[in-house]
């Protein structure tokens, strides 16, 4: 299926997705927005035009992904560490096999991509299906995992690192939202060699929720959000670096939040939880009734120039009945949403781009339900997947 508001950066279909165990960050500065002057001041002007005309909006510190690894979890975590990025060092990492599914074993056991070519890549071959296999020399923009990694027996357990550095609210609506996104790409590409460097590109998380009985949570965004208005979306956000700061024992405000201020495993389990959250600020769902997070995959936003999103799968203990009743009784960021929508599991795994339905989801939903169609999280995970365990609940800074 073809659609050119959205494509999949990765996804992790060989193991039903990921839990917060099999994922890692490194946190770098190096992995920043680049700043230049001419920009910063386009920046400070979108953002006053907009916060004008919309003054609930807020600025809040993000988290940019830069770039990705995946490896055999037996590989230690220095083994991630990327060389100098050239497209050609990326490519370096590629499989040396004939297809890309390839039986054979990886050479190299980490392969790196940045967000730069796998962007690029899904710009040049947007004519393309979502899920078309790519040659083995190329960067696919889609899953370097899935086509560089199979599952057998003998493969130990994925291991993901997410390359983060930090970025705003308000750099995302200056740099990916603005009029001279295009401009802005060129003039990445020239100065440093690359396209993205000049973008926000903040991480996003969503959430295919599924209730007890079958159905998948869609919600209907209100006229009071700064994109996708009207339009049907899966509950998300994004996951909070002051969060992570006020779990260390940090009282920071916004703008002082720097990257040594934070530890790996907070983050990552700030990347988790956060959807969780969402669900139950956007939902009005208690955490005690969802499962654990099973992370999808990430996917690119072509109308914000390719922001991407983690997106996850998460059980309810609760049915759709329930659910809505909860809905409609409203939960903290209630007036983000006007209506809560149902749709079976089949019809989910059914929907494409002739689907009438299609037309009303917004990219981020678009890109949660390619995932959830390729990775099939709620299908049969043999051994490795424990039953879903309820996160305990806990008050979420806002």
């Amino acid at each position: 299926m073809t659609d050119s508001q959205v494509s999949l950066l990765l996804h992790c279909a060989a193991w039903r997705g990921l839990l917060q165990a099999q994922v890692q960050v490194e946190l770098s500065e190096r992995f920043n927005r680049q700043t230049d002057p001419a920009v910063d001041r386009h920046i400070e002007e979108v953002w006053t035009e907009r916060v004008s005309k919309e003054p609930w909006l807020f600025n809040g510190s993000k988290f940019r992904l830069h770039s990705f690894c995946l490896s055999s979890s037996s590989v230690s975590h220095p083994a991630c560490t990327p060389p100098p990025h050239t497209p050609s060092s990326d490519r370096a990492e590629e499989q040396q096999g004939d297809t890309p599914h390839s039986t054979q074993r990886m050479e190299k056991s980490c392969i790196t991509h940045s967000l730069h070519d796998a962007a690029q890549s899904s710009l040049d071959r947007r004519s393309r299906a979502v899920n078309q296999v790519e040659s083995a020399d190329s960067v696919s923009a889609l899953s370097p995992a899935s086509s560089t990694f199979n599952k057998n027996a003998d493969d130990p357990e994925p291991l993901l690192t997410l390359r983060l550095g930090l970025t705003c609210y308000k750099d995302y609506l200056g740099t990916n939202w603005s009029c001279r996104v295009a401009e802005l790409r060129q003039h990445g590409e020239a100065e440093f060699g690359d396209a993205l460097a000049l973008l926000a590109q903040p991480l996003g998380v969503g959430g295919v929720l599924c209730t007890a009985d079958g159905q998948v949570v869609l919600i209907r965004r209100s006229q009071k959000v700064a994109e996708a208005v009207g339009l049907l979306d899966i509950p998300g956000g994004h996951p909070e670096p002051k969060v992570v700061c006020e779990r260390l024992g940090q009282a920071v405000c916004e703008e002082q939040i720097s990257v040594d201020m934070m530890q790996q495993r907070p983050v990552v389990s700030e990347l988790f939880s956060s959807v969780c959250a969402e669900i139950r600020d956007e939902v009005n769902i208690p955490l005690s009734s969802l499962g654990e997070p099973v992370l999808m995959g990430v996917a690119l936003n072509h109308t914000s120039a390719g922001r991407p999103s983690a997106e996850f799968y998460v059980s309810c203990s609760l049915t759709s009945d329930e659910v809505r009743k909860l809905y409609w009784k409203g939960g903290a960021e209630a007036h983000e949403s006007t209506d809560i929508v149902f749709l079976g599991r089949t019809e989910v795994l059914q929907l494409d781009i002739s689907s009438p339905l299609w037309a009303e989801l917004c990219p981020s939903a678009k890109g949660a339900v390619l995932l959830y169609q390729t990775v099939r999280p709620d299908s049969e995970r043999g051994q490795r997947q424990p039953d879903a365990q309820p996160i305990a609940s806990e008050k979420r800074s806002r």
